[in-house]
């Protein structure tokens, strides 16, 4: 409770969040213009645990062939198993662990940019920590968020966590092959996405068996 106003809130708290926010942006433009300046067309990949980001990388690196290089930055709070599965694609890609933390931010992109030293004119994906909420909040200089979530997590997803689904530019609807096995209605994802953001473009797609991949490639400029 705040003992100047009586408001209910903390000012010190949300002081605190909009200096570490704005911090987080200063750096996110530094990388933005590093990366552009180096042709990188950099994607953030967000989802919850489990939704397929990893096999889906691993789908499109793949498939990618020569059509355009690849790099990945993987973020996990621990383990080094989802880089693993990366590397042996042949791809270059640096793992950041953050421990407890639930997002990658900034800093660590940049961190990792110095390691990775991605090729000029490469498409560079950063696989977020799996989670729906931290980090939708933190710009990485990136140039377009891409969530990710499966049918097995529900119709509804879009409205139980609308500010992830809103800061994304697509949302990939994936494991469609698991559709006749689940409750899921595609067309009602899709309006639940249409009502928290209207321009987010939708694909569904099994990373598994390849269906409707061409939609996410052509997304990504790739094919």
């Amino acid at each position: 409770m705040c003992g100047t106003c009586g408001c209910g809130h903390d000012h010190e708290v949300v002081t605190l969040e909009q200096k570490v926010l704005a911090k987080n942006d200063d750096l996110a433009a530094a990388n933005r213009a590093w990366l552009a300046e180096r042709r990188i067309r950099t994607v953030n990949l967000m989802s919850s645990p489990g939704a397929g980001k990893t096999t889906l990388l691993e789908r499109t690196i793949r498939d990618a062939g020569d059509a355009r290089p690849v790099a990945v930055v993987e973020g996990d709070q621990e383990t080094r198993l989802d880089a693993e599965r990366i590397r042996r694609t042949g791809c270059p890609v640096v793992q950041v662990n953050t421990g407890a933390g639930c997002h990658l931010d900034a800093a660590m992109l940049r961190t990792a940019l110095d390691r990775l030293d991605p090729a000029d004119g490469c498409l560079l994906f950063v696989e977020n920590v799996g989670n729906l909420v931290c980090p939708a909040l933190f710009d990485l200089g990136e140039d377009a968020k891409a969530v990710i979530f499966s049918v097995t997590e529900g119709t509804d997803k879009p409205l139980k966590y609308p500010y992830m689904f809103a800061a994304a530019d697509l949302i990939v609807v994936n494991k469609l092959d698991l559709l006749p096995y689940v409750d899921f209605d595609l067309d009602a994802c899709r309006e639940h996405v249409a009502s928290v953001n209207p321009k987010a473009e939708v694909v569904a797609v099994s990373a598994t068996r390849g269906d409707n991949l061409g939609s996410w490639y052509d997304w990504l400029a790739i094919s």
